[in-house]
């Protein structure tokens, strides 16, 4: 067995027989460990009806009259792409069309098909469709895209096709598709970034080979990546372009002309949002003076699209909607007859309507008016079209089932389409937001889903769960696996709204990034201690959980606070953070945490770093380490590599890496199931 003391050995032979002989020895071992406890199959059995009832939303796309939806179950565990009529979709028992049976196709093709995507495109005055569809091995971020005719249910005879890659496609015409893929060494150098993602963008027209393909735009090999897109304007034409990432959170946007390639004129920290009332709308990450008028990071703005494509000068900017202290702006969604405003304030979810000042008022400012919602939870926009009335709201919190709500963006009309059944009994549970202070004074809010009876002498099982980064918000959501297998078992739930989230809008998110990162740890640790001291539970019946970045986030935890936690469920992490940029994907989160080839930013991250920092003689609580072989964006191997430290000093941990999964750690439900089941299992036995 390679010594893993040595960073530099067993990460990037994968597929290597030590290495992979040593994760099924850790699997077999945490099997038999979690088996035997006696919870495991209950578990897994409560998580596998949750995840393949038929009582879920299937929530989709509308097309002409037409309801699209990916859909699994047990039944069909890689699943079913499906349509039915929208009338037919209103009842309780939809009349579907399938589509495409994954399933079938996998077995057919011999092939470890996970459906990835529908990209479908309808020109202008057409009735056909046209699709690519992107297909992963196991789950990986690389995908083959292949053209599929919806009408006869096939995939088309010589039609588009692409060898896998991690790559990005858009239509442009239904002859002519924009792709950025790896086009193979050119001279030695390589087609993909150093992050492994694509950054020549080529025209490729039906009928010729892809390496007949005509380059439009090339970026660097130190680039993110480069990915083409379409922005459909209110006539229904199309606009091309690429947005070329140099950093995660700074871009360029090109629009593609006849012969050449002109840049939006919109700052590098910003994000197109789409095009409402003749105006180009997007929102800002950092404070802007492109004139006069000074807006701040987090506002939404806006400017005149035809005078731009006329000029290819920036016209003027004029506010949509600044949010306050407390508020941060989702994202925009054009719908026939409205353009809606997603936001969350104080972490709770919010609709609005936004439109322009009439000319009856003088035609200054926009105004917004307020949608009105069932609760006070999450709410998101899951579907809306400028060619269609109908919108689709998804409206959620701890304890209310997720429901399906019908928006008529003229009427302003809004029903419940859909609501789901409870998948555990609530009764009896409460939700309570909390605040913490940070170590730098800074308040955290948290929630808390708990028995309303439960008494504050610190026994309570709790389970904390974190992110803290690349400003992902974290809201109020239904979970019918957690309910099952934790609340209704007696356990508390904690979610933290830490720094690095975007909770509060991109300040938020970026007071955590590269050397000011302990600010996230300080954070979580602070809610910690806050729920710790409040006497809902103690260290001994404190247990957490984090995933991706999060996973980072519990490596931190482990060494920083060992003795605030008595579970750690490290959820397919990063945990070498002084070679992170030289695996997969990681080159493309140097914005977020700062490089290790700069000495200040190495300097901190050696303070930080999980792996670097594990202590053969310091008393951790048993940690669970969870991954997948065929995650192609964090490599497995810094899982492996920590517990394998952990194996090495004697120390108790356990393990699981699912072959399958991708990112996911999970290629299917049934895969998602006993995932579940092995993590409540693992904190039942910890917590209680």
């Amino acid at each position: 067995m390679t010594d893993t003391n040595d960073p530099h050995l067993w990460l990037e032979d994968v597929e290597g027989d030590d290495a992979l002989a040593w994760v099924r020895s850790q699997n077999e071992r945490t099997l038999s460990e979690l088996q035997a406890d006696g919870r495991y199959p209950g578990f897994e059995a409560a998580a596998l009806e949750v995840l393949t009832s038929n009582d879920r939303i299937p929530y989709g796309t509308i097309r002409d009259g037409q309801v699209y939806n990916f859909w699994q179950d047990d039944e069909h565990v890689r699943g079913l792409w499906r349509r039915t009529p929208l009338a037919s979709y209103r009842t309780s028992e939809p009349d579907w069309e399938i589509i495409l049976d994954v399933d079938a196709l996998a077995l057919a093709e011999d092939a470890n098909w996970v459906f990835k995507g529908a990209n479908v495109f309808k020109p202008e005055g057409s009735e056909q469709h046209y699709a690519l569809l992107s297909l992963s091995d196991g789950g990986k971020d690389a995908i083959v895209q292949r053209e599929f005719d919806i009408a006869s249910k096939s995939f088309v005879d010589g039609g588009f096709v692409t060898s896998e890659a991690k790559q990005g496609a858009a239509w442009a015409e239904p002859d002519q598709v924009l792709i950025a893929t790896d086009w193979g060494d050119e001279g030695g150098v390589p087609t993909v970034t150093e992050s492994g993602y694509p950054y020549v963008v080529k025209r490729w027209t039906r009928g010729t080979p892809l390496d007949a393909a005509v380059e439009i735009l090339r970026g660097t090999p130190t680039d993110v990546g480069v990915w083409p897109f379409t922005i459909e304007q209110e006539d229904g034409s199309l606009l091309t372009g690429a947005v070329q990432s140099d950093s995660f959170f700074t871009s360029s946007y090109w629009l593609f002309t006849d012969d050449s390639a002109v840049q939006w004129p919109i700052p590098p920290k910003a994000t197109p949002s789409g095009i409402s009332h003749g105006r180009f709308v997007f929102s800002l990450e950092q404070d802007w003076k492109p004139g006069d008028v000074e807006f701040l990071s987090g506002d939404l703005v806006a400017f005149d699209l035809a005078e731009f494509l006329a000029t290819h000068d920036l016209p003027s900017v004029e506010l949509v909607f600044r949010p306050s202290a407390t508020q941060a702006v989702n994202g925009i969604a054009v719908a026939a007859g409205a353009t809606l405003l997603s936001i969350s304030d104080n972490v709770i979810g919010q609709v609005l309507t936004v439109e322009p000042g009439s000319a009856s008022a003088g035609g200054e400012g926009w105004t917004t008016s307020l949608v009105e919602l069932p609760g006070t939870g999450d709410v998101g926009i899951a579907f809306a079209d400028r060619s269609e009335n109908l919108v689709f709201l998804n409206y959620e919190d701890f304890l209310t089932p997720s429901s399906l709500l019908s928006l008529d963006s003229s009427s302003g009309d809004i029903e419940t389409l859909k609501s789901l059944p409870a998948s555990f009994d609530s009764d009896g549970l409460v939700v309570e937001q909390h605040e913490a202070t940070s170590a730098d004074g800074t308040t955290v809010p948290y929630f808390v889903v708990r028995q309303a009876d439960t008494p504050f002498d610190g026994t309570r099982p709790t389970l904390l769960y974190g992110y803290g980064g690349f400003q992902i918000s974290l809201g109020p959501s239904y979970s019918g696996t957690i309910g099952r297998n934790w609340l209704t078992q007696g356990g508390a739930y904690v979610l933290a709204n830490i720094r690095g989230g975007g909770e509060f809008g991109p300040e938020w998110h970026q007071a955590g990034l590269r050397t000011n990162r302990q600010r996230v740890y300080d954070d979580f640790t602070a809610v910690g201690e806050s729920i710790v001291a409040s006497g809902l539970t103690s260290p001994d019946h404190l247990g957490i959980m984090g995933g991706s970045n999060g996973g980072l986030l519990m490596g931190v935890m482990l060494n920083q606070r060992p003795d605030l936690w008595n579970a750690v469920v490290v959820q397919v992490p990063l945990l070498d953070m002084l070679r992170f940029h030289l695996l997969l994907a990681g080159a493309s989160w140097v914005d977020e945490y700062g490089s290790p080839d700069d000495p200040e930013e190495r300097a901190f991250l050696e303070t930080i770093s999980p792996y670097q920092n594990f202590d053969a003689g310091k008393a951790y609580p048993v940690p669970f380490f969870v991954t997948s072989t065929k995650d192609d964006r964090v490599h497995p191997g810094h899982a492996r590599k920590l517990a394998k430290k952990f194996e090495d000093a004697g120390l108790g941990f356990l393990y699981y890496e699912n072959i399958d999964g991708g990112h996911s750690a999970a290629a299917n439900q049934t895969e998602a199931a006993k995932r579940s089941a092995l993590e409540f299992t693992y904190l039942t036995r910890r917590l209680t």
